[in-house]
């Protein structure tokens, strides 16, 4: 009797002890894991709305419309997709495409309405400050190349709008959240495509870390 209760309470024990170890080590591989993603490459894909910040002088002057008689709609929204890699849990660096939407100019006559539609792609260096354990904000610096297609007319058919292309800087901050693999991000950025056209984009991003 006293053989079989020793037996239980060792068997007992020995399961107990032996469930502590194997959580103990769950908490470890989870801390490694965490670790790791510290390092490596990621991934994400966001929406948000973009802003001009510009006045219709200088948007004028960007298409050359030779016209100031029309009022500016920039309601729109952008989308964006990023790759990247972490150094460590201070440096990154990241591949981006964005699509800045559409900015609508729309003239005093009857149908005088032309777009620009503008999109970017390129890369930036990214400096991150780790708040707490699941927190990080970050600055960003890069470049762009970009591209504003212009369509309609203000009211003078005969005279052809530019679109525009060029390569210029991008920056942006932003704040990011680390939920083990995933990655929650919400940032803003200006791309500076021209002293005359400059777009202002905040979005929301969730993504992937490997």
């Amino acid at each position: 009797m006293k053989r079989n209760m020793f037996a239980s309470v060792a068997v007992s024990t020995l399961f107990l002890f032996g469930s502590q170890a194997v959580l103990a080590q769950q908490d470890r591989d989870r801390a490694q894991q965490d670790r790791d993603r510290t390092s490596g490459f990621y991934m994400g894909l966001g929406t948000g709305f973009g802003s001009l910040e510009n006045d219709r002088d200088e948007v004028s002057d960007f298409i050359g419309s030779g016209a100031s008689d029309f009022s500016i709609d920039d309601d729109d929204n952008v989308w964006r997709g990023f790759v990247g890699y972490n150094f460590n849990q201070y440096l990154a660096v990241e591949g981006f495409y964005s699509d800045l939407g559409e900015v609508t100019l729309r003239g005093s006559e009857d149908g005088a309405n032309s777009s620009i539609r503008s999109s970017a792609y390129g890369a930036s260096v990214l400096g991150k400050l780790p708040i707490g354990p699941y927190v990080e904000a970050f600055a960003k610096v890069g470049a762009a190349k970009w591209d504003a297609d212009v369509r309609g007319n203000l009211g003078d058919e005969g005279r052809t709008l530019r679109s525009q292309d060029g390569f210029d800087p991008v920056y942006g901050v932003g704040m990011q959240v680390n939920l083990n693999a995933f990655l929650i991000r919400a940032e803003y950025e200006r791309y500076d495509f021209d002293s005359d056209y400059k777009i202002d984009a905040f979005t929301a991003s969730v993504g992937w870390r490997f």
